[in-house]
């Protein structure tokens, strides 16, 4: 399934800054608390942005490790050695494609972790046993992604601003806990869930359209459909700002919670 998508540094840093600014917990700890990660391993992360797994993989191992990033994104990746450069580290960034064969051998990696990516896919199979393939026996695929309830107010208040529009299908939200789930339960020997849920409070509008602007952007690809304009995008904010400053003036905040699921597949 081809899936138009593209993600720019500024949107992706916007909704990852607000997410640690509002949220009431800290997904990258969570995501420590439930890996299992030691001294000297390998680590492959696919689909790494501007490293913010890669990063925290080293901090939690003392560098002790080996660790890869790689991205189809030029301009995430130069975001990425930038920071790399400024921390000094000694983690390795590359041009990768999850959606063609990876440049490396068999039984490579002690641990791969895709955040919050591997529901873009095309083919989820051919992905899923490229990476088990390169996995070392025992090891582990780490992914995150949306559960079906993910951020329920959020389309709630679109729905609202555009008296019922229909929204586009999203492809984390409506692929992963589902098909993306039942692949990885096929093609590997056990899959654990675990579930991480953050409300965001919003207690003034700002932010909360900070974050929709990043979200809905057409440079992402997700929401063309939405919108028939640039002009049209632009109407359809100056009424999601009216929603939401009602909202904020009746209740005195917006809690959206994230709920992600991360699935722990091991070969």
């Amino acid at each position: 399934m081809k899936i138009n998508y593209q993600e720019t540094t500024s949107d992706l840093l916007k909704r990852i800054n607000i997410h640690d600014q509002y949220g009431g917990k800290d997904i990258d700890k969570w995501m420590l608390s439930i890996l299992p990660l030691t001294p000297g391993m390998r680590i492959l992360d696919v689909a790494c942005g501007t490293g913010k797994q890669c990063f925290s993989f080293f901090d939690a191992l003392d560098g002790k490790c080996n660790i890869t990033g790689g991205d189809v994104s030029k301009e995430l990746l130069v975001q990425a050695e930038k920071e790399n450069i400024r921390r000094k580290s000694t983690i390795r960034f590359m041009e990768l494609n999850f959606n063609e064969t990876f440049p490396f051998s068999d039984n490579e990696f002690d641990l791969i972790s895709c955040c919050f990516a591997i529901y873009y896919a095309e083919d989820i199979e051919f992905t899923l046993k490229e990476i088990q393939r390169i996995l070392k026996p025992g090891g582990c695929l780490f992914t995150t992604g949306p559960m079906p309830d993910n951020k329920l107010v959020f389309y709630d208040i679109i729905r609202e601003a555009t008296n019922n529009k229909p929204i586009p299908r999203m492809p984390g939200s409506s692929r992963y806990g589902s098909e993306i789930l039942d692949a990885m339960k096929e093609i590997f020997s056990s899959v654990k869930i675990r579930v991480f849920k953050n409300p965001l409070t919003f207690t003034s509008p700002q932010p909360f359209l900070e974050y929709t602007r990043a979200s809905l952007s057409e440079d992402r690809k997700l929401w063309g459909d939405f919108f028939n304009s640039k002009d049209d995008f632009e109407k359809i904010m100056q009424q999601i700002a009216l929603v939401t400053k009602k909202r904020i003036d009746k209740d005195r905040k917006i809690v959206m919670t994230k709920v992600v699921g991360g699935f722990i597949a091991t070969r």
